[in-house]
C-alpha cells in the first residue's frame, strides 16, 4: 500500500523568526518519496511557509484520511497564544499578538491523527520555541496523541538577533539521501549524533516509539472502516460509548471520546448529516459540563459540526440543522472569522422558495 508524506516547514517572516525552517525543504525534497515514507511508493505534499492555518488544516486532514502509512515532517517554531496559553506552530504571518488567528494550534495535529490506526503514523519534528513557550513546555510536554510514533527535538530560542537552523531535520534528510531508510529509532539516533557533532544545541529529545495497542478497540474500528463495514464500525463504537456512559457518566471524557469517534465514523461513511448532528451534541455536552466556549475540545466540535454541515447537499436537512449550528456559533465563534455570518448567509440561501399564489380566473 502506498504511503503518504507531509512536509511542513513554517516560521514567521521578519523579526519574529527564530529558525529558517523552510531552508531544509530542498534537502528533504531531494530524497526519493519511497524513502521518505518507508514504503514502495508514496505521495508527497509539501507546504513551505504557508500563510493560512485553515489551508494547512485542510492538507493535514487529507493526509490523515489517506490509507497506508503516514509520515509527517515538521520544521518550525512554537509560540503560545495570549488567550489560552496553548502551543501553536507559527506560520508566515504570525506575530506574538496574532498567534491565535495566524498560527496552527498544535492540538490540531492530535485531533486530526487520533483516528488513524496505531502504529501507522510517524511524526518527525525539529522545533524551536521562544523563551515563554520553552518554559511552559518544560511543565506541560508537547502532546502529539496516543497513536503516533514521535521522533525529533525541541530546542530553546537561539541567541538575540540569531536565526537558528533546522539542523536535526537537515541531518535526517542527509541520512535519507543515501537511499536507505534505517528504522526510525536508528534514524533518530544518527540525526542527533550529527547535530551534537556540529556543536549545536540538541535541546529536549522527542522520542516516543509506535505503540504496541494489542487489544485496542480502535484497531477493530479501523479494520471495519477499511473494509467498508461502516455500520459495523458504528455499532462497535456505540457499544463502547454505552459502556463508558455506564462506568463514568454521560458527560465524562470517556463517553464523549466515543461520541466523537462516532461523529468521525459518520464522516468516513459519507453521512455528513449524522456527523454534523453528533458534533453538535458533543459541543452542547461539553458546554453543559462547564467547559469554556474557547476550550480546544469545544472549538474543535463546533468547527467539525460546521465543516460537516457545509457538506450536506440536501437543502431540507441542512435547514433542519442550521439553526442549532447558528446558535452554537453565537456561543463558540472559534478561530474562523465570520463563522456565524457564514451559517446565517447559507441559511438565508436555503430558505424554501414559496411560489406566488396561482392567478384566479372568474368565469361568467
Amino acid at each position: 500500500m502506498p504511503g503518504t508524506v507531509l512536509l511542513l516547514a513554517a516560521s514567521p517572516v521578519g523579526r519574529g523568526r527564530l529558525v529558517d525552517a523552510a531552508s531544509v525543504l530542498p534537502v528533504l525534497a531531494a530524497v526519493a518519496p519511497a524513502v521518505l515514507a518507508g514504503t514502495d511508493t508514496a505521495n508527497v505534499v509539501e507546504l513551505a511557509d504557508p500563510l493560512d492555518p485553515q489551508a494547512v488544516l485542510t492538507r493535514l486532514r487529507a493526509a490523515a484520511a489517506a490509507p497506508g502509512p503516514l509520515t509527517v515532517f515538521v520544521s518550525g517554531q512554537l509560540q503560545l497564544d495570549r488567550r489560552q496559553r496553548l502551543p501553536h506552530l507559527a506560520l508566515a504571518r504570525t506575530t506574538p499578538a496574532t498567534v491565535r488567528y495566524t498560527a496552527l494550534p498544535w492540538h490540531w495535529f492530535r485531533e486530526e491523527l487520533r483516528l488513524r490506526t496505531p502504529g501507522t503514523t510517524t511524526l518527525v519534528l525539529d522545533l524551536h520555541a521562544d523563551a515563554e513557550t520553552w518554559g511552559r513546555l518544560g511543565e506541560h510536554p508537547l502532546d502529539c496523541g496516543r497513536g503516533a510514533a514521535v521522533y525529533g527535538r525541541l530546542a530553546p530560542p537561539p541567541g538575540r538577533r540569531t536565526v537558528a537552523r533546522p539542523s536535526y531535520m537537515r541531518a535526517v534528510a542527509t541520512v535519507l539521501r543515501s537511499g536507505l531508510r534505517p528504522p526510525p529509532e536508528r534514524l533518530h539516533e544518527e540525526a542527533l549524533a550529527r547535530v551534537a557533532a556540529e556543536g549545536e544545541t540538541v535541546g529536549t529529545v522527542l522520542c516516543t516509539p509506535a505503540p504496541a495497542a494489542p487489544g485496542d478497540p480502535h484497531l477493530a474500528l479501523a479494520d471495519a472502516v477499511r473494509a467498508g463495514r461502516h455500520a459495523e464500525a458504528d455499532a462497535l463504537a456505540a457499544g463502547w460509548e454505552q459502556t463508558a456512559v455506564r462506568a463514568h457518566g454521560p458527560g465524562s471524557a470517556e463517553a464523549l471520546h466515543w461520541t466523537e469517534v462516532r461523529a468521525d465514523l459518520a464522516m468516513l461513511a459519507g453521512d455528513p448529516v449524522r456527523s454534523c448532528r453528533t458534533w453538535l451534541a458533543v459541543a452542547a455536552a461539553r458546554l453543559a459540563a462547564g467547559q469554556a466556549p474557547d476550550a480546544p475540545a469545544v472549538e474543535a466540535a463546533a468547527d467539525r459540526a460546521h465543516h460537516q454541515w457545509g457538506r450536506i447537499d440536501d437543502g431540507a436537512r441542512a435547514r433542519e440543522l442550521g439553526p442549532a449550528l447558528a446558535e452554537l456559533r453565537s456561543r463558540v465563534p472559534g478561530r474562523r472569522q465570520g463563522a456565524l455570518e457564514d451559517v446565517r448567509g447559507r441559511l438565508g440561501r436555503l430558505e424554501p422558495v414559496v411560489p406566488p399564489p396561482a392567478a384566479v380566473q372568474f368565469v361568467k
